[in-house]
């Protein structure tokens, strides 16, 4: 790996056991000295820092603010010495099809079946329900009130119950309604 590549990874890799504690944390390898300092400041080791939420309160973040590093980078490099390994992503919600449909051929109007939101658009939403085919749930269809926009009522990506409204299959359509369906599965 070049110097490069490292510099835009490094503050994504974790290190285990690594000699230096903050090889397993999400600080970019350029701020370690900071890190150093700050313990330093504190008369301890960064190990001493590392998920010791009272004495991280203690350090005066302003005063390591600098034309390179900003307050903000302060506040995150703090908030992982308090939490090392966070994942700041969101928690995943599992998501399975219905195991009774896997094509088009299966689907039976009346079906209530889960899907995911893949697309939006003014006039609704296209919804995979695992057929292949993702179905349409037509504006009107998307509430048992008036939507004026489909976003008021669904996200990309969210997880939905639909249910099948009709199926045509010569020309591979799929009618979906939401309406007198909760919105999450």
């Amino acid at each position: 790996m070049g110097p490069s590549a490292f510099e835009q990874c490094a503050g994504f890799m974790r290190i285990p056991d690594a000699r230096n504690p903050l090889d397993n944390s999400a600080v970019h390898p350029e701020r370690y000295a900071l890190v150093e300092q700050m313990a330093k400041d504190c008369g301890c080791a960064v190990v001493d820092l590392i998920g010791k939420s009272e004495r991280l309160k203690q350090i005066d973040l302003k005063r390591y603010v600098s034309g390179e590093v900003g307050l903000p980078t302060l506040t995150d490099i703090i908030h992982e010495l308090e939490k090392p390994g966070r994942d700041p992503r969101e928690e995943l919600e599992e998501f399975n099809f219905d195991e009774r449909v896997h094509e088009v051929s299966d689907l039976i109007p009346g079906m209530i079946l889960p899907g995911i939101v893949t697309n939006i658009t003014k006039f609704g939403a296209f919804v995979d329900i695992g057929v292949h085919q993702d179905g349409l749930v037509h504006i009107s269809q998307l509430a048992n009130r008036f939507v004026s926009d489909p976003t008021e009522v669904v996200k990309l990506h969210q997880h939905v119950q639909v249910r099948v409204l009709e199926i045509d299959i010569r020309r591979n359509r799929i009618s979906l309604s939401m309406r007198d369906l909760k919105r999450g599965v």
